[in-house]
Parts: C-alpha cells; sequence; structure tokens
C-alpha cells in the first residue's frame, strides 16, 4: 500500500498541493493532458523552482488568459477573480470530461465538498451554489491537478497533519469574512485544528476541500519515507516557511486489520442468569465480539466488566444494546485498531459428518485451523460419540485438505 502524509505546517491550497505533488515526480505534462481534457480556453500552466527559508520547492503556476491570478503576497484565494461558476455547471463539466475514471471521481469528490460547505455556509441547497471563491478556473484547474497527480502517483491512501487555522479577516466577494471561513470551518469538522496559528488565512477552501475529500481523519501510521516533496506559495510568512510538504512511503506494518471501538461498563447488580442473554444479544447485533472480566468493585463488592468490541458506526447500536439489557447506567468507550489475520471457513469431511473449519493465515504462511465446535457438538449428539473425537476428526481432515 502506498500512502502520502500531507504535513500542513503552513496550511494548504490547491496549488500548494499541486506543486508538492509535481515536487515528488508527477510530471506537468499529466497535469496538463487531464487538464486538455475539459476542453478550456485560456490555461497556460509553468512551475519554476523557488526557494523559501533555505528549502527548495516547486511552484505552481497557472495562467488564466494570460493573467496570473497569484496575489503578490500569498496563496490563492480565488475571492474576486475570474467571475462565478455554478456547482451544477463544473459537475457537468467534469462528469462529461474524457479524464481518467479515477481522476474524475476524486475530483468529483472535491467539488462536492465545497458545494456542500459553501451551500451551508450560505443557507443555500448544494446544487443551488455559485462559488464566488473556488468556482474560477484556476481552481478548477487545481482541483483537477491536484486528482491527477494523487492518481498518477498510485497513492492508495492520504493523510493530514492538524491544520493551522490562521487568524485576521480575508476579503471576499460577500465582504470581509473572519479567517477561517465559514466554508473552511465546515469542511474541516471532525478533524484536529489549531486555532490561532498564524497571522492570516493559511487554509483556503480549495486546499480545505482537497483534504477534506481526499484525507483520512485518523492519525498517520508509522511509515517507511520513499519521498519528500514540497509545494510553495507565494507569500513570505514571518515566523514559518511557506510551504506544503508531502511524504510518500509504505506502511511500515501493512494495515490487515480494521478500525473497531471497544466498550465497556462495569456492573454489580444484573443478574448473573441473565449475562448469556446479553452475550447472545450482542453477537445476534452485531458486535464482533462481547465476554466479562471479573473484578472487585467499591465496597469490595464482586462484579464483572463487561467488554464489548465493535465497528465504529456500530457504537451507538449497541450501546443501546447494553443499556437494554444491563442494569448499568453509563459505559466507556475508546477507538482501537486490530490487526486481524486473513481467514475462511473450510468444510471438510470426516467419518461423522461435515465439520466447519476456520483457517486463519499467519504472516509467515502458516495455517491456524480451528473447527467449529458446534458442529462438533451436533454431530457428536447425533452419533452418541464424545465432541473430542469429532473435533479431533475435523482437525486431522483439515490438515489432510491442507496438503
Amino acid at each position: 500500500m502506498r500512502i502520502a502524509y500531507l504535513d500542513a505546517f503552513s496550511g494548504v491550497s490547491g496549488d500548494m498541493t499541486v506543486g508538492a505533488l509535481l515536487d515528488l515526480g508527477v510530471p506537468l505534462a499529466v497535469v496538463r493532458d487531464a487538464i486538455d481534457t475539459l476542453a478550456l480556453r485560456g490555461i497556460d500552466l509553468s512551475t519554476e523552482r523557488v526557494e523559501r527559508s533555505g528549502i527548495a520547492a516547486t511552484k505552481f503556476h497557472v495562467r488564466v488568459h494570460g493573467e496570473h491570478p497569484d496575489p503578490p503576497g500569498g496563496h490563492r484565494h480565488h475571492h474576486d477573480q475570474h467571475g462565478h461558476r455554478a456547482y451544477r455547471d463544473i459537475r457537468t463539466l467534469l462528469e462529461t470530461s474524457r479524464l481518467d475514471a479515477r481522476v474524475r471521481e476524486r475530483a468529483l469528490a472535491i467539488f462536492a465538498r465545497l458545494a456542500d460547505a459553501e451551500g451551508e455556509a450560505h443557507g443555500l441547497a448544494a446544487d443551488d451554489v455559485t462559488f464566488h471563491e473556488v468556482g474560477a478556473l484556476d481552481a478548477i484547474v487545481d482541483v483537477v491537478g491536484a486528482a491527477a497527480g494523487v492518481t498518477h502517483l498510485g497513492i492508495d491512501r492520504l493523510y493530514c497533519s492538524a491544520l493551522p487555522m490562521g487568524a485576521g479577516m480575508v476579503r471576499a466577494a460577500h465582504g470581509p469574512l473572519p479567517v477561517p471561513g465559514p466554508a473552511v470551518a465546515a469542511l474541516v469538522r471532525g478533524r484536529v485544528v489549531r486555532f490561532d496559528d498564524g497571522a492570516s488565512e493559511l487554509v483556503t477552501p480549495t486546499g480545505a476541500a482537497i483534504v477534506a475529500a481526499l484525507a483520512a481523519a485518523e492519525p498517520v501510521p508509522a511509515l517507511r519515507v520513499d519521498r519528500i516533496g514540497y509545494g510553495a506559495g507565494d507569500r513570505v510568512l514571518q515566523d514559518r516557511p511557506n510551504l506544503l510538504r508531502i511524504v510518500l512511503g509504505e506502511p511500515v506494518q501493512p494495515d490487515a486489520g480494521d478500525e473497531v471501538v471497544v466498550l465497556e461498563a462495569t456492573v454489580d447488580d444484573t443478574l448473573p442468569e441473565l449475562w448469556e442473554h446479553v452475550l447472545e444479544r450482542l453477537l445476534e447485533c452485531g458486535a464482533k465480539d462481547a465476554f466479562l472480566e471479573p473484578v472487585v468493585m467499591k465496597k469490595s463488592r464482586p462484579g464483572v466488566t463487561l467488554c464489548v468490541i465493535a465497528a465504529a458506526e456500530d457504537r451507538d447500536r449497541i450501546a443501546g444494546v447494553i443499556f437494554a439489557e444491563t442494569s448499568t447506567i453509563g459505559l466507556r468507550w475508546a477507538p482501537w485498531r486490530r490487526i486481524v489475520l486473513p481467514r475462511e471457513t473450510r468444510a471438510v469431511e470426516t467419518e461423522y459428518g461435515t465439520v466447519g473449519v476456520k483457517v486463519a493465515v499467519g504472516p509467515d504462511g502458516t495455517a491456524n485451523l480451528a473447527p467449529e465446535f458446534e458442529d462438533c457438538r451436533r454431530l457428536a449428539r447425533a452419533r452418541g460419540v464424545a465432541a473430542k473425537l469429532v473435533y479431533q476428526a475435523a482437525l486431522a481432515a483439515a490438515h489432510r485438505q491442507g496438503k
């Protein structure tokens, strides 16, 4: 798996993202070819090598009808340039283009996030949004260029650092807006950010939309670094180099697992007879695992801790089952990561009948075999033999089948 990390210590904008991807090795021709499929007129793309605080970087330039849209002192913000474009028109432009399907999908996802955020900020439905700040031709180039660069590099998963939100005011078509602007604030919802970090706007709507649409919200995993690219903005900042750093690499431990949550409740007043029913209900409702641990509670009362492992999206539903089926009035939960071995269930034939055997393969190729006990117990009762004999026969048959 190839992953990329946006180290946004100076924020993020569309042109900085494209510049960093070009610095990582994406040929400018890849971006040009993608833009050519849109049949836009008067677009000229170029790059130059620049230096920020002694760090060499790539500056991505877009000229529209011979004009350079980059302001003399900063990122491109698109606040008053090149007129307005409706979201539905941009969507149609992308949907009917000859863009690579993966590039098209990513570009559409970015603009959809922009439309939702702008609609939320202005009280409009997404389809009724007109992009004042981000609908200009150069913004379309940034979005499509970023999508093309990520696709060309074969990036499977993108991560982003905490974003510095900056401070102050910025000029927009609607008038002065606080930094971060309402659309940016909506786009970073659910992410870790740092307010009052920076003296001006550091995260633009285009940059925030790229992060919102393409980057995972969780922390970047440990990775083995392959390449590093720097994309430059125009502004010279006093407290940091105006750069976006993208780190490209491979995860040290391939992600063979999934994201889960663990819910716990410590109880001393639920009838012991109920616990079998509680565990069965939780498993029936989608819990990945549920078990009890004996504990000694306050006043030396014996009790149990109910532990439930569930998918993150099932958290509230599983919590509802716990509250309904036990006497607890509160529980705690935490996100966990699991490493799960690939597994499958195979049917094996024994002298007693057919038994399912769970097979999990370790990183070294070693197979872990576990006959399904309910099958073994059912056959043992039907044949009048010990369950352990059926279990042993199923294990032997699975070993023979594996050969």
